[in-house]
Order: C-alpha cells, then structure tokens, then sequence
C-alpha cells in the first residue's frame, strides 16, 4: 500500500482516534486485528474513516487477536497491530506479546486505558501496563498526549523491526483520544540495516575451509524471498548439511540434498548425535535456545566446538554458549553476502550425504498400531499441498508427526510457536488466511490446544475465508501424559479430556467436517474439505497410546522407549490440490 506522505502543513483538525489510525497507515501497517471495547472507541470511529487502507479484522478473543497479528509479522517481516481493551483484555492478549518476543517476530499491540486522572485508584479495569509487559516486550509505553501519536507510532514501527524484532506495546489513555489537535503524519523511512563485516565474513570462511564436520543451525525471523535465496545458494554451493531449529522449518528447503531435519523437541535421537560429533557450527539466525540445545546440553557452553552465531542483535550473540565468532548483521545480508564467497573446496561430501541418510531413514513411515497411520497421513498430505502452502501448528506432541514426517519445499511456510503456547495454530492460520486468501493455509492442532481458541473459527466466516484444521484428538493434554507417565507410571491424573464431535461443531457453524480414523479416509476427506471452500475441519482419531513418533504409553510405563519397526516407504500423494469447485474424489463425507 502507498505510504502516507508527510506535508508542510498539519493536517487537521482531527481527534486523537482518527490521528493514530492516519498514523498506522503512514507507517505502512495495513491490518488491525481486535477485540473491541469501549476504552478505544475513538480509535475505532478513527479506523472507519481509513477502512479502504487500513483492514479491521474483527476477532472472537484477544488471545487470537494478538496471535492473528503476530502470525502475520512472523510470515511477511512487517507489523501488524492488535488492538485490546484495558485490564482483562490485555491480560487475555499477553500471551501473544510473549510469543512474538520469544520468537523474534515484529508487532504491535495497542492497549485501551482508563481516564488519565483515575491513575493510581485501582480504577476499574486499571492495569499498570508497563510493569506488566516490561519483561514481555521490547518497548512498553503510553500515549497521553494526541499531539505525540505521530511521534510514537512511528517510533514504535522502527524498535518492533530494528535489531532482533520484536513486540512493542502501547497503552492508549482515554481523553487523548478525543483531543482535537493539528499536526502531521510522520512519512514511514527506511532505516540502514547492520551488514556483516568483511573481516568477520572472510574469518568465516576460513573456519569453514578448515573444518571436517560442519553442520548449520538455522532459525530466526523476517527472512526476504531474496535473503532465503541467497541463504540456500550459500550453503548449497558449500555443501554443508542443514538443519533447522524447533518450528524454524520453513526457513529452509527439506527436499534439497544437504537438508538434515530439524534440532528441537522430539528431535532424531541419530541426528542429535551427529550434532555433537561436529566440528563447526554455523547458527545463522539461531539464538540456539533452550529447545534447539536440548535443555542447554547438546553443545558445551565454553566453545568446546567452535560456533560462528549470527543475529542482528549484538546482544544475543554468547547469551549463553560461547562463540568463536559472533557476527552482528540482518540475516538477509549476511545471507547475501555469504552467498557471493568463493566456495570452499569441501571435504565433508561423505558427511553431509550421511546426515541426510538419516533423514530419510528417519522419515521412513513405521508399522504403527492402529487404524490410522499418521506419518502416512502426513505424507500423503505433503503430496497434496499447493507449492505455496502455509503450515501453522499449535503446541504439543501432536506436532511432533508434521516435525518428523513433513517436507516443506522453497516457497511453503511453517508458522508456530518457539514459546511453546498452546492455541496458537488456529488464530494464525485464519489471520494468515485473511492477508493471502488465495493460498492453501493449513492449521494442525490438538484436542487440547483448539477448545482453548478454537472459537475463532467464527472469524474466519464472518470475514470469508477458508482455512483447513486439522485436528489431532487422543484426548488428553498428551505432552503433559508423556511426562506424567515417565514421572509417575500409571498414575493418571488431571490429564484425560472429554471432547465434542469435532466435525458437528464446525458444520454449526456452517462449515465442512470430517471425521478420519483410518488412514485410507484421510485423503478423500482432504479433498473434499478443499472442494468445499467453506472453512473446514478434520478430525484425526488417533490411538491415544502413541504418545509420540517414536514411543507409545506402554514403552514409556516400561521405561524404554523402543523405535517401530520402519515398513517399506510408501510414495505420498502426487495429485494436486483440487481447486474449491472443482472435481473431487467420489464418495460420501466420511463421520467415522
């Protein structure tokens, strides 16, 4: 969208509600997601006056609201805003604002406060936003004065994209908003980002050049479509195996050769291994965080192996595991920069092919017990994806069949939660759905994590578009069994879940539902959920006693948890992905 231009003369008179809407245009920012309420009606009378540049996604709960915005700067590299009322509304969208720190991703969330002269009464609904968020966000601040909207707003654009991006939080008081002022918009500038040094790129590759064993930890946000590029012409044309860091899949393309799978939670027990046995580590947007690390023990924290860690962010660089280099750049440049390096002359081919032998041994489908077959579920859906599909998963060990068994090609995306907050996939593929309708958007979420923001669904009708959820019910919250049965065998408690029939639910809404419990159900269901172009549910029946890929509750009560026979890979789906209206699989919907 065009960019507001900045005049010799104020603009105005206007209120303060309709100048933070201008303001919010100016910087670029073309969707607000929100939960309405009074504390920020100026505001909204502001975004109607700017409906045809400034979309106003109307949601069900401010958790989805937040989350909606933050799936949209995760996937683009721009802000979004969220916009939620004062005390419990904020309270409801905080978990949005930590996602969005914990996972780097650019965002702004505006808060509604009480009457600036009740500060301090414990008014109703007060809140004392700074010390709430402080921890939470990278900025934290109030506007009191109408005058000062341009000012802030802008501000705020620059510190949410700047450095290792983040979530900026603002607090709106009550009177400023009907503040007649004159004053004019802020233009949106480019700022500079850091590029590498020379000396640091040049040190880089002769560490590269010298080792035997390299292995590239990838991760971070706000990655360009030229930055990937280059990031994947880098390391191709240097043959050093890749590996992803935990739901950083997207950032890399698993079908390439070099592609190793993804260090995390629920991770190749064989790949980690090889982690260890590597001489180099190459962490290009990796914070190599407390999941990646395996709870801070997979690399030695003094640099027994040698890492070059690059972020944009001096201060993250050796947070916690020492590096022998630390390069301080946008990941983009870096990327492009490394990419016009001379090659190396590799001496790791033997390596890099074994790494990859391992993956696809790893994603071999096993002989699992029961109707259904996820893994091969998973494959026949990788089959059925548009070329441009975007994935987004919730929390919990249901995502650990799409971590295992799921390919993501140059221009698919996987979007979820690196905090591990639950709830998260459906918000987020609805707010993705809403900014690119015409791509094939994906949620995969458990029975646990949909019932607590599973009602946004209605979001996606009210606004027209339609996503498609799958939903993985064993009826339990299963990570927390995992643990619970490690811990305490037998001992079930406080864990079991009681559901509704999924696919009902979805059609009293007026949408499409399946029910699969058998793994030849699965592709039939999909496309007639595709073919229906309504939004659509797809209940996936799992044998609740495999907990996870690779152990199931019984070898967990024994205390080993052995691997599954592999049986002979089976090819995936190869039809594309039927167009709504199109032809589709013959067959009565399936209910179970």
């Amino acid at each position: 969208m065009a960019l507001a231009k900045s005049g010799k003369v104020p603009l105005g008179p206007r209120s303060g509600g309709r100048a933070l809407a201008d303001a919010l245009v100016a910087q670029g920012i073309d969707h607000v997601f929100s939960v309405p309420g009074e504390s920020f009606l100026d505001v909204l009378d502001g975004m109607y006056a700017v409906r045809q540049k400034l979309r106003l996604v109307t949601c069900r709960f401010e958790g989805g609201a937040v989350n909606m915005a933050e799936a949209y700067g995760k996937l683009t590299g721009r802000p979004a805003a969220a916009m939620v009322t004062r005390g419990p509304g904020a309270c409801h969208g905080a978990i949005g604002v930590h996602v969005a720190m914990q996972d780097s991703t650019p965002m702004l969330l505006f808060v509604g406060q009480i009457p600036h002269e009740d500060t301090g009464r414990d008014a109703f609904q007060e809140v004392d936003y700074r010390q709430m968020f402080a921890p939470l966000a990278k900025w934290v601040t109030q506007i009191d004065h109408a005058r000062r909207i341009p000012e802030i707003v802008a501000h705020a654009v620059d510190v949410a994209t700047s450095g290792r991006p983040g979530p900026v939080v603002i607090a709106l008081s009550e009177e400023m908003q009907k503040d007649l002022i004159e004053t004019q918009d802020r233009p949106r500038v480019p700022v500079s980002v850091a590029f590498p040094d020379p000396a640091a790129l040049a040190e880089m590759r002769r560490m590269l050049a010298a080792a035997k064993k390299p292995l590239a930890v990838i991760g971070g946000s706000c990655w360009s479509a030229e930055g990937r590029a280059a990031l994947h012409a880098f390391l191709r044309a240097n043959d050093v195996p890749v590996t992803t860091g935990f739901r950083r899949q997207g950032t890399y393309d698993g079908t390439q050769a070099n592609f190793a799978g993804d260090v995390g939670i629920g991770s190749d027990p064989s790949l980690l291994a090889k982690v260890r046995e590597a001489d180099l580590i190459l962490a290009i947007g990796s914070r190599l965080g407390d999941a990646v690390t395996q709870g801070y023990t997979l690399l030695e924290m003094t640099g027994g192996t040698p890492i070059v860690q690059v972020l944009p962010d001096g201060a993250e660089i050796g947070r916690v595991f020492r590096p022998a280099l630390g390069i301080v750049a946008d990941l983009n440049a870096f990327a492009i920069a490394a990419a016009a390096l001379d090659p190396v002359r590799v001496a790791w081919a033997g390596w890099t092919r074994e790494l990859r032998s391992l993956h696809e041994a790893a994603m071999a489908v096993p002989n699992y017990e029961g109707t259904l077959n996820l893994a091969q579920v998973i494959r026949e859906l990788q089959g059925m994806m548009a070329e441009d599909a975007i994935v987004t998963t919730d929390a919990g060990n249901f995502s650990g069949w799409s971590s295992r068994f799921l390919e993501f090609g140059e221009n698919q995306r996987y979007l979820g939660p690196t905090n591990g907050a639950m709830g998260y996939a459906v918000p987020a593929a609805i707010g993705v759905k809403i900014a690119f309708p015409e791509r094939m958007v994906i949620a995969m979420v458990g029975d646990g994590g949909f019932m607590m923001t599973g009602q946004e669904i209605a979001t996606a009708f009210h606004h027209g578009v339609a996503p498609i959820v799958l939903v993985f019910n064993n009826q339990m919250y299963g990570t927390i069994r995992m643990h619970q049965e490690k811990a305490y065998p037998t001992r079930v408690s406080g864990t079991a879940l009681t559901n509704p029939d999924f696919a009902r639910l979805i059609e009293a809404y007026g949408g499409h539902g399946e029910v699969v419990g058998r793994t030849e159900e699965f592709v039939p269901a999909f496309r007639r959920a595709l073919a229906s172009g309504k939004p659509a549910l797809i209940e996936l029946r799992m044998n609740p006693d495999q907990i996870t890929t690779r152990a199931t509750i019984a070898d967990l009560r024994r205390g080993s948890a052995r691997p599954r026979p592999a049986a002979k890979p089976k090819r995936a789906a190869t039809a594309t992905h039927p167009r709504p209206g199109g032809k589709t699989a013959k067959g009565t919907k399936k209910r179970g």
